[in-house]
């Protein structure tokens, strides 16, 4: 019995509680009492078991708490608001475990609790599902409600028997907390959000605000609940706010419906919310009425202490009405009585007088609509002073307030200022620039009619090349103009805009420089836009869109890149930010054509070789690879442009730094393998670049093991048999690539596939090709092939010496494409002229070549001059054979033939034809010219064909012919060269020359420092040689132990 009274005391309690707090019960869609609901949870709780009580209390919490998730406004509030809850779940939880089915008043409790939630729920989906505006108008209710929710969830919380469960002293602190939390919890609406209720409440006390102060208003609430700013946008924020408050339910409510009222009425004063039309004809309804004279001020409209007409009038106790700023200085000066009265004025009750400001402002508005009509002519005058004078005016009543700016374009004004951007005088284009931006700003529409004017943007254009300070007005006002999704298309489409854009976007000014950028970002909006900056080397928008664009932009901006013009410059700088990323990624896209725009941009970056190695390190080569030997039949062209873009990566290995890491094109020998075996597969478009890629890396840090390796499969039958194409692209790169193989190769593999036909073609190229390149790799394999007596017949045969001598005689040897020419010929001269070989050398001779090889010795590059000095050396080597006895007269003869006389060197008679001597080619003086060149192969060349002279019994006529010639010094200067094998052969010439006493004398002195050099750091033979040269000198005694 006693129990049962405990538990009829509790429900009482609970009635009377749900009686006192009724009036406080959530009512925008609620509309229970609390005392309903009191009745319904003392029936409910008798009936339904606790478990499912607390189970059904749990459910109801999730699904609050998501629906706090997903409110449009007070997200934060509604966030702590979710954390009591989720606290709330775990102590139910935990009570569930507890036998408490008995528990009447603890059914009854966990109800309430669950009832209290529901509200909680319903506030929360009510926030999810309002206009966003109202909503916000709302915030201190909607936290006023959250707070009240949570103090009586925190009651019903409290309400549970925690003495009857027998639960531990955990839980009760625990829920004794939360509950204490929860009684303390406040809520508080954001910054910005009491911002905007101060603006309103400011607005709805002024009655009279203008438009500019709703259109901020209105703005401020799109930003504040997150929606765009465009005027579109605005306009319908506003009309979906007022549909909503004409809802029926919501008016049941009066007060609130009054104030909305109020509200609706305060921001239908925004631009957006009447349309143009609306606004025109409110305009000229009123300016049609005014007649054309200005109005004068009525006296009341006066200050009566300033004498000028009021702007802030205020009433005072004393009933008149002052300028606010001037009755303010009034009374701070310590006067408190009324300047016109004289009686004592209450200095804290200063009044706005707002039906006198309304007819001020009133009079002012009907002055200046007069005003801005009367001004339209003028600024029409051909007097430019009078034009200036009147867009000053135009100007200042633009700045003073917007409302005159929607009455200069009522006016029509826009294609009159656009037509002043072509006068001649440049201060009424800046005054007309000027005027344009302020009416452009912060309205879309006016940005479109600026724009719809006939040819309007291409004047404001024009003004953009001008001098600075007109170009940057125009700037400024394209950079408005351009905030305007509708118009941005005209501004790019204006030919030379976006170049003149990129070139202001390096200004030194930097203001000019920023707003260009920002202009340029943009137009970017617009893909074909984007495509023009790139054209003018700005890349920024392009690579973003690459990166991070629509599959189909991405297509789009990789197409630009494949072709533009670019300079190496711009190409690296693409690379540097970031265009290889996106560019590999879509290498491996799945969509065929995708993959073609990529490797054409590839190709077209990667021709710098710096791109080409990065390409290479990003692991590039292995998807262009994979796509060269998969996609040909269905698609031959990705297959060239893959080849292509492959040769510009093998180009690029051979300009690799020396310190830095080497990279290769290649893995392993089957990678060269199966790349050339395409040659055989392929068009010639491709075969020529698998060729060009081959002769790059023959030339790079890995070219000798290429070159090897493409010995090793056979390269040289395939392409001694490509040489013989008709293509002559295919066959010139064909040609080069086995001049490459050519260099150092095994002379079996040459004599095995080189045949006379090869060679007949060689010759037949040579002579009848225009291209340079062709008929240099031709006479580079000529002059590389093995030294062979077959094939030089073969050559001869072919007619090979006439060419050689019109490459040696031909054009201007310092043109480089000559230059390579000469240096081959010179070079496959030198198996013509062997001295074991005297037919082939006549024949040499006999062409008239030896004259030629002797001006080389002057005007050839270092390479011909060694390869010259070479064939004169084989030349001179035959002499001494070839050289015929001077004829002895008899005494009757003496007396009548003049003697002949002979070589000073061979001592018989020398000819050029018949025994090729050196000084009847007078090539000795050229040949110690050479001695003093810095390149070591020209000088030992060059040596060797000179020391022909002093070789067998020429000794001692040939020193002095290398005397007369002042060859002996070069050569004693050849002991101190860096080469050893130069110092070796100077060293044992000049063992020779001082034998002869009269050298010795003349020359010793010069010759002994650098002997005494190579005793000291020659090779032990070099030491001996030279200690034997002192000797000689009779520097060192013969007992030396350098012998």
């Amino acid at each position: 019995m006693f129990c049962y009274l405990i538990f009829l005391q509790k429900i009482a309690f609970i009635i009377w509680k749900f009686s006192f707090h009724g009036k406080h019960v959530y009512t925008w869609s609620t509309r229970l009492s609390r005392n309903e609901m009191a009745k319904d949870v003392i029936i409910s709780a008798l009936l339904i078991p606790t478990s499912e009580i607390l189970s059904e209390t749990i459910q109801a919490i999730f699904g609050t708490v998501n629906a706090a998730k997903e409110v449009l406004i007070q997200k934060e509030n509604f966030k702590k608001f979710s954390t009591y809850l989720e606290r709330i779940t775990l102590v139910l939880r935990r009570l569930s475990k507890f036998d408490s089915d008995n528990s009447e008043s603890l059914k009854i409790a966990v109800e309430i609790l669950n009832r209290e939630i529901k509200v909680a729920k319903q506030l929360a989906l009510e926030c999810r599902s309002r206009n966003k505006v109202y909503l916000l108008l709302n915030c201190r209710r909607i936290i006023k409600h959250l707070e009240l929710c949570t103090r009586e969830i925190s009651k019903g919380l409290g309400l549970i028997p925690l003495a009857s469960l027998d639960v531990s002293s955990g839980i009760n602190d625990e829920i004794s907390m939360l509950c204490k939390d929860m009684l303390d919890a406040e809520y508080r609406a954001a910054v910005a959000d009491e911002e905007i209720l101060e603006k309103i409440k400011l607005g709805l006390q002024e009655r009279n605000v203008d438009r500019s102060f709703a259109n901020n208003l209105l703005i401020s609430i799109a930003e504040v609940v997150g929606m765009s700013t465009e005027q579109s946008e605005l306009r319908k924020v506003f009309e979906e706010f007022k549909n909503e408050m004409e809802n029926v339910e919501l008016r049941k409510d009066m007060e609130e419906a009054l104030q909305m009222e109020q509200i609706i009425v305060l921001l239908g004063k925004a631009d957006v919310t009447t349309t143009p039309e609306e606004k025109e004809k409110t305009y000229f309804s009123m300016r049609n009425a005014l007649g054309w004279q200005p109005l004068e001020p009525l006296q009341s409209f006066y200050c009566p202490i300033t004498g000028d007409v009021m702007v802030d009038p205020v009433e005072t106790s004393s009933g008149n009405t002052f300028e606010r700023s001037a009755i303010e200085k009034w009374l701070t000066d310590c006067n408190n009585l009324c300047p016109l009265t004289m009686t004592p004025l209450n200095t804290s009750d200063l009044r706005p007088n707002r039906t006198l400001r309304q007819s001020i402002d009133e009079w002012k508005d009907r002055n200046t609509m007069i005003m801005i009509a009367s001004i339209r002519p003028k600024i029409q005058s051909n007097d430019e002073q009078e034009v200036l004078h009147s867009l000053g005016k135009l100007q200042d009543l633009c700045i003073e307030r917007k409302l005159h700016q929607e009455w200069v374009i009522m006016e029509d004004y826009l294609p009159i200022l656009i037509g002043l951007l072509g006068a001649k005088n440049p201060e009424i284009r800046k005054h007309a620039l000027f005027i344009l931006r302020i009416l452009a700003k912060d309205s879309d529409e006016n940005k479109e009619r600026i724009a719809t004017v006939d040819n309007s943007i291409e004047f404001i254009v024009r003004s953009l090349a001008r001098k600075i300070e007109e170009s940057k007005l125009a700037l400024e006002l394209l950079l408005e103009l351009s905030r305007s999704n509708a118009v941005r298309n005209f501004i790019g489409s204006v030919q030379g805009c976006i170049l003149l854009l990129v070139t202001l976007s390096s200004s030194d000014d930097t203001r000019a420089a920023e707003d260009a950028r920002e202009l340029l970002e943009n137009l970017s909006i617009l893909d074909q836009n984007v495509i023009q900056m790139a054209g003018a080397n700005f890349f920024g928008p392009l690579l973003h869109l690459l990166s991070s664009g629509p599959e189909s932009v991405k297509m789009v901006m990789a197409k630009t890149l494949s072709e533009v013009e670019l300079t190496d410059h711009n190409k690296l700088s693409l690379f540097n930010e970031g265009a290889l990323g996106p560019l590999l990624q879509l290498l491996s896209h799945r969509d065929i054509e995708m993959k073609k725009v990529a490797v054409k941009a590839l190709q077209n970056l990667s021709s710098v070789p710096q791109n080409g190695l990065q390409m290479i390190r990003e692991a590039a080569l292995g998807p262009l690879f994979e796509l060269l030997y998969r996609h040909s039949l269905s698609s031959p062209s990705l297959r060239e442009d893959v080849a292509a873009t492959i040769m510009h990566l093998a180009i690029s290995t051979t300009v690799q730094e020396a310190d830095q890491m080497q990279i290769s094109l290649f893995e392993s020998e089957e990678d060269i393998f199966k790349l050339f075996s395409l040659i055989s597969l392929t068009g010639p478009d491709v075969q020529r670049c698998i060729l060009e890629t081959f002769c790059a890396m023959c030339q790079s840090s890995s070219g000798l093991d290429i070159r090897t390796k493409l010995r090793q499969i056979s390269a040289v039958q395939v392409l001694v048999q490509l040489c013989e194409l008709d293509n002559h692209t295919v066959r010139a790169n064909a040609l080069k690539l086995l001049c490459c193989l050519t260099v150092d190769g095994d002379d079996s593999t040459f004599l095995e596939h080189v045949g006379q036909r090869c060679i007949e073609t060689m010759v037949k190229i040579i002579k009848a090709s225009h291209n340079v390149e062709e008929i240099v790799a031709a006479m580079g394999i000529i002059c590389n092939l093995p030294q062979d007596a077959q094939m030089t017949r073969w050559l001869l045969d072919a007619g090979a010496l006439q060419v050689i001598f019109s490459c040696l005689t031909s054009g201007d040897s310092n043109a480089s494409y000559k230059r390579d020419i000469i240096e081959n010929a010179a070079g496959a001269l030198c198996r013509f002229t062997v001295s074991t070989n005297l037919e082939w050398q006549k024949k040499v001779a006999e062409a008239g070549i030896i004259p030629v090889l002797v001006r080389l010795l002057v005007s050839g590059t270092s390479l011909t001059k060694q390869k010259v000095a070479i064939s004169l050396e084989q030349f001179s080597e035959s002499s001494i054979g070839l050289s015929m006895p001077v004829k002895k007269h008899g005494v009757l003869g003496c007396c009548f033939a003049s003697p002949e006389i002979g070589c000073p060197v061979h001592l018989g008679i020398c000819t050029l034809e018949s025994s090729f001597c050196l000084l009847e080619a007078n090539a000795v003086r050229p040949l110690v010219g050479v001695l003093g060149e810095a390149d070591i192969g020209a000088c030992e060349a060059s040596l060797d064909a000179l020391l022909t002279l002093i070789d067998g019994e020429q000794l001692q006529n040939g020193s002095k012919v290398l005397a007369e010639a002042n060859a002996i010094i070069p050569i004693i200067k050849l002991l101190s060269s860096s080469c050893a094998r130069l110092q070796e052969k100077s060293l044992k010439a000049l063992e020779r020359i001082f034998r002869l006493p009269e050298f010795k004398q003349k020359y010793g002195l010069s010759a002994q420092m650098p002997l005494v050099g190579i005793t000291q750091t020659g090779s032990s033979s070099m030491k001996s040689m030279a200690a034997k040269v002192l000797a000689h000198l009779n520097v060192l005694h013969e007992q030396s132990s350098y012998f």
